[in-house]
């Protein structure tokens, strides 16, 4: 899953897709073209930043980023395309013109959401996140982070089932980075395996992230490498879908990894 931020604002690429300050079609496609080339199967499109302190946007804001992105894709390519978006207003719109994933880091508990998501009939990934983005990172205080996030998407997937959501076609994401300690982190990618108990393919975004920067000292740009790694780890425990910012080089570690369980012939 390539990561798409149609942001001027996230943490790692925002504003990059932007020229004198507005989302530039032309260079959003190119990014597109460039990751399904490089081996995206998924192109995740964005339209507010949820880095830790980042403040909310409109829904006219998000709707205009996030529908030009969906639209102008959907046009040029044959690739999924997944949206991140809290707001059933994106949900539903979205959804009617071409989206084949709702992504939701707040698992679907806006007013609203719920319905809209199963109105649409696509799949759904719901997220763990400890509050909003804004004030997240002082709530990280769990006795056993991955059994109470586990906790968590349970709840999560029951609602999703009862508002009409077909269980076989919901994707958990324990959240790494929303709400947690760097230590509670590795907790969670540590004991990822668990999280297989729910018979759900399993979301990750390590991409990129602080808890990456906490032990390499390195800027967000300077993360590859790291993420590459963490992308395997995450595979090995039972990530089903990785979501990069790093198309090229996160598919290179995979393919190795996968020719070393195949015994070297790539399978």
């Amino acid at each position: 899953m390539g990561v798409l931020n149609v942001t001027p604002d996230s943490f790692s690429d925002g504003g990059t897709l932007y020229r004198f300050d507005r989302l530039d079609p032309d260079l959003l496609l190119a990014r597109a073209e460039q990751m399904v080339a490089d081996g995206a199967a998924i192109l995740d499109i964005g339209g507010e930043s949820t880095r830790p302190g980042a403040a909310p946007v409109t829904l006219d804001e998000e709707r205009d980023r996030v529908l030009t992105a969906v639209e102008l894709i959907t046009n040029h390519l044959d690739v999924v395309i997944s949206v991140d978006t809290s707001s059933p207003e994106i949900m539903a719109e979205s959804a009617s013109i071409g989206a084949g994933l709702l992504n939701d880091v707040r698992a679907f508990s806006r007013a609203g959401a719920l319905e809209a998501a199963g109105s649409s009939g696509l799949p759904v990934s719901i997220m763990h996140m400890s509050a909003e983005p804004d004030t997240m990172q002082a709530k990280t205080d769990y006795s056993d982070v991955v059994a109470e996030v586990a906790a968590y998407l349970g709840g999560r997937i029951d609602a999703c089932s009862q508002a009409g959501i077909d269980p076989s076609k919901i994707v958990i994401d324990p959240g790494f980075g929303f709400g947690k300690t760097v230590v509670q982190n590795y907790q969670l990618l540590a004991r990822l395996s668990e999280f297989k108990t729910f018979g759900l393919p399993i979301l990750v975004g390590l991409s990129r992230k602080s808890m990456i920067g906490a032990i390499t000292g390195r800027p967000a740009d300077q993360r590859v490498t790291p993420s590459a790694v963490l992308a395997v780890l995450a595979a090995e425990r039972g990530a089903t879908i990785i979501r990069v910012h790093d198309v090229a080089e996160t598919k290179d570690a995979l393919d190795v990894w996968a020719a070393t369980l195949g015994g070297g012939d790539g399978s």
